[in-house]
């Protein structure tokens, strides 16, 4: 009965903390659909440039702490150990707050430095001004964050990101608003600005959302206190212990932003070097993949054009036919980007869950409860990851045209939001599964298989975009090629060294098929449905849709008909077993 509350436990919190992504993923997606429409491609280049160093300094000041956080926690709460859980929060607040000032100082007082040797591009420096009062913040809240997850409980985790997400989209997007439409005579300076106003809201919503996390720690610290005479551990002790825990998950996971921020100076440097090149003459240029070399040219023409008629009125133009021109393609990948990672974005439920999951399984000596919990929530990832990767593989064009309201150019980035899709399924795949292995105590592997995964991007990278014929398509083919190493190594690992892996067959198999299928199913209702219904915006909405829909429909008929989810899964939900009782399955 234990065993029984504790899997409902767990997956009341994983589809609690699932329900409130998604609707921060809406609201996010309701934000960046008018955003990607503001903002220029240039701009829009900055805004992600800008969010892939505030993702490095994060992940160095909070990524190991929150798991090493909750799975302590989670420990002290089987053992009854109260008086040692409040000192292990203590000491463990106070190292976020530490991370976070020195995070904040990089962001805000060197940003110029960062922008212009670290990003390559010395225009994103607004950018990473604006956001770094969001890191300092954001450091704080996982300290809460980590804190409530040990206990199971991601009401707080949930609450807080959705107040970041309705100031990001309301503030945020206010602010791009007013700031493009102000009296600012330089048309380039207030296309960066807007950038940075955009991520202003960011700031202003973690700063919103740690006061809330705060009051509601104080709240419920009050509220459940109980006495206890253990004898807690020396802070030292504490410290030692909770790094011990959190370095090799930091290393794990700053492997991971470290090679995306190489490969973002790595694109835009690469991306410089062809534009100039271009502007040295280059031609001759044949059979480039899908003619991105002669839309290069073209891009680089219309910057050329703009910098000489600027110069003619203003000599200290900023404008730069090279760097613009490189702003402009990495612009049109990042708006790709932010639909990319909403595959992954669905698996920080489970992942978050996992952890403390599994560890509580494993103190109590539960091998067989590890176990279902793994295996369960690797299915689970599967089922979510595979229909999306593929949905974004079969309708990469249509989507990006429709999310972007058109204002970007599908031709280049529907083919890169396609490769990104396939790529999104293997992201998935590396998240859920380092999470179980850290879970297992397995925290040192995962850090090799990802700088594998990394160095192999930064190699096809730099080898692609730098080529004329492949340019901004060598981006996401690194992205790919990366997690596509990195998942592979981390399930073999979790097969040889986990002492109750999940059976890889049998998560993947049925789940692959339906995903084929689906996609194959949408591809071929969009394309018809396009055949009569194009030429507008309300039109391909109308037909990309259809698409969505009729794969959905092929994709749930086929997981009840190939029996997917076994009984045995659904009972370890909450209401599991009507569940089950609802859709037959015995």
């Amino acid at each position: 009965m234990a065993s029984q509350q504790n899997k409902n436990t767990f997956y009341g919190a994983a589809a609690f903390l699932a329900m409130t992504t998604i609707i921060v993923k809406v609201i996010g997606a309701i934000y960046k659909i008018p955003l990607t429409a503001l903002l220029p491609d240039e701009a829009y280049g900055d805004f992600n440039a800008a969010y892939n160093i505030y993702t490095f300094f994060l992940t160095i000041s909070t990524a190991g702490l929150p798991v090493a956080l909750s799975k302590t926690v989670s420990e002290c709460n089987t053992l009854g150990r109260q008086n040692q859980k409040a000192r292990v929060f203590q000491v463990a607040f106070f190292s976020f707050l530490f991370m976070g000032l020195l995070s904040f100082v990089c962001m805000s007082v060197f940003s110029p430095i960062v922008a212009k040797y670290v990003l390559q591009n010395e225009k994103a420096v607004f950018a990473v001004l604006a956001l770094s009062p969001s890191v300092l913040c954001s450091c704080c809240c996982s300290a809460f964050r980590g804190y409530a997850q040990g206990h199971m409980n991601m009401i707080p985790t949930g609450i807080s990101q959705v107040i970041e997400a309705l100031s990001k989209m309301f503030l945020g997007l206010a602010l791009a608003f007013l700031i493009l439409n102000s009296s600012i005579p330089d048309d380039d300076l207030r296309s960066r600005l807007s950038a940075s106003g955009a991520l202003l809201g960011v700031s202003i919503g973690s700063i919103l959302s740690v006061t809330f996390l705060a009051v509601n720690h104080i709240r419920t610290a009050r509220r459940e206190r109980v006495r206890s005479n253990d004898r807690p551990d020396t802070s030292k002790q504490i410290l030692v212990r909770l790094l011990k825990l959190a370095v090799p998950i930091t290393l794990s996971s700053c492997t991971l932003t470290i090679v995306n921020l190489i490969d973002t100076g790595l694109v835009q440097s690469q991306l410089q070097s062809v534009f100039t090149a271009i502007q040295d003459g280059l031609t001759g240029i044949n059979n480039s993949v899908l003619d991105i070399f002669p839309k290069a040219v073209e891009i680089f023409q219309e910057n050329l054009a703009a910098f000489q008629t600027e110069v003619l009125t203003n000599p200290d133009t900023q404008l730069n036919p090279v760097l613009d021109s490189a702003r402009g393609l990495y612009g049109i990948y990042s708006k790709t980007m932010s639909i990319y990672n909403l595959p992954f974005n669905l698996m920080v439920p489970l992942t978050a869950c996992i952890v403390p999951g599994v560890s509580a399984c494993i103190a109590r000596r539960d091998g067989l409860g590890a176990q279902r919990t793994t295996e369960s929530a690797m299915r689970v990832s599967a089922l979510i990851a595979l229909p999306c990767g593929f949905g974004l593989f079969a309708l990469g064009t249509p989507i990006i045209q429709l999310l972007t309201v058109g204002n970007v150019d599908e031709t280049i980035a529907g083919p890169l939001l396609s490769v990104l899709g396939i790529a999104s399924i293997f992201v998935c795949i590396q998240v859920v599964a380092s999470a179980i292995l850290q879970a297992n105590g397995i925290v040192n592997l995962p850090i090799i298989t990802m700088i594998i995964g990394g160095v192999s991007k930064v190699i096809v990278s730099y080898t692609l975009v730098g080529n004329p014929k492949f340019m901004i398509f060598g981006a996401p083919m690194g992205t790919l090629t990366c997690f596509v190493v990195v998942s592979v190594l981390n399930l073999l690992v979790i097969k040889r060294l986990v002492p109750h892996p999940p059976r890889l067959v049998t998560v993947f198999l049925k789940p692959l098929i339906a995903s084929v299928f689906m996609a194959a199913g949408a591809w071929a209702v969009q394309g018809l449905l396009a055949k009569f219904l194009s030429g507008s915006l309300l039109m391909n909405a109308i037909t990309t849709a259809g698409g969505i829909l009729a794969g959905v429909i092929i994709y749930v008929i086929l997981v009840l008909g190939l029996r997917v989810l076994s009984k045995e899964d659904l009972e370890m939900m909450p209401k599991g077993d009507k569940i089950a009782r609802l859709l037959r399955i015995r």
